[in-house]
Order: C-alpha cells, then sequence, then structure tokens
C-alpha cells in the first residue's frame, strides 16, 4: 500500500513539474525571437546611430528612402535638399549616405580632404569583377597607380590623333538622318547611340562594331542591336546590353542585390550561392560576366598580336590609337607599374570596358540633349549657327585647338545642357548644385549665355558649382575624349541640318534614373536640310 501510494504521489508530482515546464517553451521561442529581432535591429540601424544628427527625411523600414527615389525620380535629391539643407541623408536600404549639395562644400570634400575621402562608397551589391578592376571602383593605392598609368592616354596630342575616326562616325551619323525614311520622326537617341558605341570600339578596342552602318533600319533597337557582320561582334554588344541591365537596381534585381540592401553581410553568400543555380538572376550575371570576360580577353589577345607585327614591321608603322593597345604599350615599356601596383590583363579588360560603359550613353545623352534643347530656343539655334557658319570652310574639319578654344558659344550651350540634363550620378548631388538658384538664376531657363566668360553670372558663380565630369582627382579622366564627340558631332550636324520637335515626340519628356539619366522614350526630331550653307 505504501509502495503504491508513494508510485502515486512520485506520478503527480511528475505531472505537476511537467505542467509546469511546459510554458516554458514558449516563454523560451518567444524571447529567442526577440533577442534575434533586437539584434537584427541593433544591426540594421547601427549604419544610422554614427549619423543621427545628419537631417533627412524619415526612413521606411527596410527600405529606407528607396520610396523617394521612386516617387521623384532623378529630381530626388533636389527635393531633399530643399526642405532639409546642403548636407542630408539618403538611406539605400540599410546603408546611409551622407549628400553633399554646395559648390565650397563639394570643394571641400573633393580637394581639400581628399587625403581623407579619397574612395567612393562601397561598391553596390549588383556590379561583378569585371566593374571592381576598372578604374571608377578601385580604392587607396591601386586607384592612385592605376590613375597616373591611365591619364596619359588622354593628353591633347593623343586626343588630337582621334579626330579622324571619331569624325568618320559623325559622317555616318549624319549620313543615317538623312537616310531615314521618316524626316519627321527621326529617333535621334538611338543613332546618336550607335555612334557612340562605334567611337568606343575602334578608340577603345581597335575594332569596327558597325552599329552605324545599318543604324537607320536597327534604330528601334535601342542602339545596342546586330551591327555589323561578325558574330562575335554581336554576340559581344548583345552581352554588353544584357550587363547593362544586370546593373539596375530594383526589385527587378537579381535576389542576391535585394539582399545587398537590407542584409549586406548576406549578399556575397547569397550571390555566390545562387550564381550556382540554373535559372537564377544571379546565374544569368554571372554567366553573361563570364562570356564578356572571354571576348574581351580574345581582342586583348588579339591587340597584343597587333602589337608584336608592328614590333616586327609587319603591320605599318607607329603607335597605335586605341586604347587596349595604349595600356598594352604602357604596360609592356615598364609604365603600367606604379607604387608597387603592376596592370594585369584583367585590369586591361575592365579598364576598356569602363569606356564602353562610360562613355557610350553618356555622350548620346549629351548629344540629345543638345540638340533637343537648341531646337526649342530660335534665339540660342541662331547664334550656334552664326558661331558654326563662320569659323571655318563647311567641308573641312576642326582641328583640336578649334574644338578647345575656337566654338566658344558651343562650349556655353553645351555645358547648360549638362547643367540642364545633368548625366551623371554621384554622390556629391552635382544635379542640385546645377539648378541653385543662388548660382544659377532661373534655373529652369535654357540661357548658354549664363557660362560666357564675360557675363556677371558666370564671374559671379562659385568654381565648383557645375561639376559634370566630377571634382578632383576623383573627376572623370576621359571628359576631353567625351566632349571632343559631342562638339564633332554639333558642328557636322548644324552644318547640315536645323532640326524641330517631332509631332510624335512625347512632352514632357520622361526620363529614367540609372547609373546615368536616360531619356525613357528617346528623343524624336524632325531634321530639315539647310539651303543657305
Amino acid at each position: 500500500m505504501q509502495a503504491s501510494s508513494m508510485e502515486a504521489s512520485n506520478s503527480s508530482i511528475a505531472l505537476e513539474i511537467s505542467h509546469v515546464a511546459t510554458p516554458g517553451l514558449p516563454v523560451l521561442l518567444l524571447g529567442s525571437s526577440l533577442a534575434l529581432l533586437a539584434v537584427f535591429l541593433v544591426y540594421f540601424y547601427a549604419p544610422f546611430w554614427s549619423l543621427r544628427t545628419v537631417p533627412g527625411p524619415p526612413t521606411r523600414f527596410p527600405i529606407g528612402h528607396l520610396h523617394l527615389l521612386a516617387k521623384n525620380g532623378p529630381d530626388v535629391f533636389r527635393a531633399i535638399a530643399k526642405e532639409y539643407g546642403p548636407i542630408f541623408r539618403f538611406h539605400m536600404g540599410r546603408q546611409p549616405l551622407v549628400i553633399v549639395a554646395n559648390a565650397e562644400l563639394c570643394k571641400e570634400v573633393g580637394i581639400k580632404k581628399f587625403k581623407d575621402i579619397r574612395n567612393r562608397s562601397t561598391p553596390p551589391p549588383n556590379v561583378g569583377t569585371l566593374h571592381q578592376d576598372a578604374l571608377f571602383l578601385t580604392r587607396d593605392s591601386t586607384w592612385s597607380s592605376m590613375r597616373n598609368m591611365v591619364i596619359p592616354l588622354y593628353q591633347p596630342a593623343r586626343l588630337a590623333g582621334l579626330i579622324p575616326t571619331m569624325q568618320s562616325y559623325v559622317d555616318a551619323l549624319v549620313d543615317n538622318i538623312a537616310g531615314c525614311p521618316d524626316q519627321d520622326c527621326i529617333p535621334f537617341c538611338q543613332l546618336s547611340l550607335c555612334m557612340a558605341i562605334d567611337i568606343i570600339g575602334k578608340t577603345a578596342f581597335g575594332i569596327e562594331f558597325g552599329l552605324s552602318r545599318k543604324a537607320a533600319d536597327a534604330a528601334g533597337d535601342d542602339g545596342g542591336g546586330d551591327g555589323g557582320g561578325d558574330d562575335d561582334v554581336k554576340e559581344f554588344l548583345r552581352e554588353y546590353k544584357k550587363s547593362m541591365e544586370f546593373i539596375k537596381m530594383d526589385l527587378s534585381s537579381s535576389l542576391s542585390t535585394i539582399m545587398g540592401l537590407f542584409l549586406p553581410c548576406v549578399q556575397t553568400p547569397c550571390k555566390r550561392l545562387l550564381r550556382r543555380v540554373p535559372g537564377t538572376a544571379d546565374y544569368k550575371m554571372d554567366q553573361n560576366e563570364r562570356r564578356l570576360c572571354r571576348r574581351i580577353d580574345a581582342i586583348i589577345a588579339g591587340r597584343r598580336r597587333d602589337r608584336e607585327a608592328r614590333r616586327r614591321g609587319d603591320a605599318g608603322d607607329g603607335a597605335a590609337l586605341d586604347f587596349i593597345a595604349a595600356l598594352l604599350d604602357a604596360r609592356e615599356s615598364g609604365g603600367g607599374g606604379h607604387g608597387g601596383f603592376a596592370l594585369e590583363d584583367r585590369h586591361v579588360r575592365a579598364l576598356a570596358y569602363e569606356h564602353l560603359i562610360a562613355g557610350t550613353k553618356t555622350t548620346a545623352f549629351t548629344v540629345s540633349s543638345v540638340v533637343y534643347l537648341v531646337s526649342c530656343h530660335p534665339r540660342v539655334e541662331e547664334r550656334l549657327l552664326r558661331e558654326i557658319d563662320g569659323f571655318a570652310p563647311r567641308g573641312r574639319v576642326p582641328g583640336a585647338d578649334e574644338l578647345h578654344a575656337g566654338l566658344p558659344y558651343l562650349d556655353q550651350v553645351i555645358k547648360e545642357a549638362m547643367r540642364f540634363h545633368l548625366g551623371t550620378y554621384v554622390w556629391l548631388a552635382p544635379g542640385v548644385l546645377a539648378r541653385d538658384a543662388a548660382q544659377f538664376p532661373e534655373p529652369e531657363e535654357f540661357k548658354p549665355e549664363r557660362f560666357a566668360a564675360e557675363a556677371a553670372e558666370e564671374r559671379a558663380r562659385h568654381p565648383y558649382a557645375h561639376i559634370p565630369f566630377g571634382i578632383g582627382p576623383r573627376a572623370c579622366v576621359g571628359h576631353r575624349f567625351a566632349l571632343q564627340q559631342v562638339k564633332l558631332a554639333a558642328v557636322s550636324l548644324y552644318r547640315r541640318y536645323v532640326f524641330r520637335h517631332s509631332p510624335a515626340m512625347e512632352s514632357p519628356l520622361q526620363f529614367d534614373f540609372d547609373l546615368v539619366l536616360a531619356f525613357r522614350h528617346g528623343v524624336k526630331l524632325r531634321a530639315i536640310k539647310r539651303t543657305n550653307t
């Protein structure tokens, strides 16, 4: 009886203990969940804490200020600066960025404090090694050594030697305009992009892309179509176009890119995993980059063989003008090593590809902006035509000195077009500076004369209020190369045509905001042939 009673008692105690212990499991799970949430919130908001005193609009968890980018597009920084002042925070998901939108402060950051702030922000989560090995995203001593090696390739004498090549594609642009079946609806953005890509193909890669030959027929293909007859060139251009689409940072991006905005610590392992899974965006991006690398490596090998042929005297004389050949020459002659940095094929590949990214859509956008804005300002057009008609006979191609200093009003028009539709995207917010009424009275008016050397507005303006190519040592090293193309195109176009807006063109224009600003549906113009020249 006693044993039975004790067993019953023990059973009762066990049931009581079990009954008491059971509620502890949900409490433990709840506590663990709250602890994990607290750790995540601390991780997510840690970058914000050190910048909490910098003004900025309220954020939305977990996207930060990306909703403002979707709402305001290219004017997002301008809208924020108007309310919060020239220094403000902008959150890309978890990562806060300090945006500077004041000319004097830009000078402070870009020049005076350059030794302390010499690197660009962390590379975006959607770029691969093909982009990170080039000049734009390299850091510290690697960047300075690479820059010191690249800058001599943009000396005035070498750029002057590129004028005949550039002019041949400018002439093709003019011919393609003449050959368009509908002169009341010229797809100008596409045609100018074909020109810009062909110029980079010849001057950077030393090969003929051939887009301009059939540009009028393929204009609806956004300038990235199947120009030329070589299958390798077609595939290369197709892969280049895909790579530009992969760079976009929106909800259509790869999963690893989206994860990188909110949880940067898992972005790299997520990308490494997903790029091995066929069908995922990361896999497609990785495969496309591998194909691009192989094709560019093949071009580099070809340029190296050409260099050996030149050395033996089998292929003409003189130095090759294309960028890849010049880089190889610099490396072989000992100019590819600075401060312990050795230029490798992967750097040559990345630098050449950076030319294709940085020197095509930006140039096409600038040329299109100039023609679009001049076409709706008759007074500006009249003065520009007078300068172009008067500086040299129509058939003569302007020389380097004339392009640099002989067309002052064209300089003013280009500067004003770049101020009006600024195409670059950097955290110093030059687009906000360019619309600052204190620096540019009547900022919404297209007034090239504001850049005239004798203008009171130009003399009073801060020297760093207009920085379309950046500022300080990190400024675009190829800006003279780009301006030379734009000026050659403008001179040739206005010698033969004036332009008016096509009835088929949207009004007002809509823009896409990506690596560079772009016209969403292009610029469509009427081409009117001049009869008095």
